[in-house]
């Protein structure tokens, strides 16, 4: 996202972020946060196969907002899983909560998939004609 654009879509600056991508995000994130924000961090996946890692350059920003951060593993909280799908079952099950599924079938599909979820999943853009569309591996149902 464009510098100029966090003001306008967080004029207050950001209450609770999210972290899962790292490098130029993580940066722009530390930079737009509120006083007394709070980060969780869950990944850096924007880090995870380069060969030098990038180094956050805003690390004064969190301190000087007196930001608070947490590490967070999902499998800390595998445990409860049951707990979740006995919670979110009946709202999928009432059409409630809806989710899109696009699978490809066999490794050959592998690589138009990758392609299909990086340039037409971007942004999640979902259509209200979603169901009605025949499976088609090669091209994202949504």
């Amino acid at each position: 996202m464009l510098p100029f654009l966090w003001c306008r879509y967080f004029p207050h600056g950001i209450d609770v972020y999210f972290e899962n991508v790292g490098g130029a995000m993580l940066d722009a994130v530390l930079v737009n946060m509120r006083l007394r924000g709070c980060i969780a961090f869950c990944g850096l996946i924007s880090q995870y196969n380069r060969e030098k890692p990038e180094g956050v350059q805003n690390l004064n920003c969190p301190i000087a907002k007196c930001v608070r951060s947490e590490g967070f593993l999902v499998l800390d909280y595998y445990h409860r899983y049951p707990n979740f799908l006995d919670m979110v079952l009946p709202y999928i099950k009432q059409e409630k909560i809806l989710y899109v599924e696009d699978i490809a079938e066999g490794l050959e599909s592998a690589p138009a998939a990758l392609v299909g979820l990086l340039a037409e999943m971007l942004g999640n853009r979902l259509q209200n004609d979603y169901r009605s569309k025949p499976a088609n591996p090669s091209k994202p149902t949504h």
